[in-house]
This record gives C-alpha cells, structure tokens and sequence, in this order.
C-alpha cells in the first residue's frame, strides 16, 4: 500500500534504522543522509519517511510532504554550505532516468561547478 514501509526498500529500511546511513538532517516527515556514491563534494539524499515509488506520486497523494522534502533539501543545502556558490536538486523517476531506488528521493548536489546539460 502506497505510504506504508516497504520490506524489500532501501530507503524504508534506512528509516526504519535496520541499515546504517550517515544522518545529517531530519524532520518528523524527512530524513537527510549522505549518498554512499558521491557524486559531488555535496551529495546528499533526502526522502520521505513514508513510501511513495516516486517524486510525482509523493506529490499526488502527499503534497504538504513533498512540501517538506523540499524543504528539507533547502536546509541541507544551507548546512551544508553550498547555498551562496549553488547547488542542484535532482529527483530521478524511472529505470530510464537513473533512479534505482524506487523510494521518493532529492539529490542536494553541491560543492563544485554543476553546468547544464550534465555530462
């Protein structure tokens, strides 16, 4: 059922404390960590403590919470310290685009020069 912890997911398990992560910001809805495969001096993921597959059915059945990833995403890009040089979010939907948890989740991308298009 959509919202409710998933037992095969990475990121449930994350919140759920059954697998480590390296914590650096959390709200009652949210959890921020670092992603364990940088790709930016700042890399950081911040995803719902509830289960949605992606960004867009996080925001159709949930939108104060989506409201609050992004939230949280700002106040990591401020504690981080990559607010006044840039930084980038990025939500991931689908095999096609890179994402390969399919539990909701921002990329706080900072800390080096991100020009678009990437690559």
């Amino acid at each position: 059922m959509a919202g409710e912890p998933q037992a095969d997911c990475l990121f449930c398990k994350i919140v759920k404390g059954e697998i480590p992560s390296t914590v650096v910001h959390e709200t009652d809805t949210t959890l921020a960590f670092r992603d364990i495969s940088p790709k930016a001096p700042t890399h950081v993921l911040v995803i719902p403590k509830v289960h949605y597959p992606d960004a867009a059915s996080l925001a159709a059945a949930e939108p104060a919470v989506a409201g609050d990833v992004l939230r949280a995403a700002g106040e990591v890009a401020a504690q981080e310290g990559v607010v006044g040089s840039g930084y980038r979010l990025v939500f991931n939907t689908g095999a096609g685009a890179g994402q390969t948890v399919f539990h909701a989740h921002a990329h706080v991308l900072g800390g080096r020069g991100l020009e678009w298009p990437p690559g």
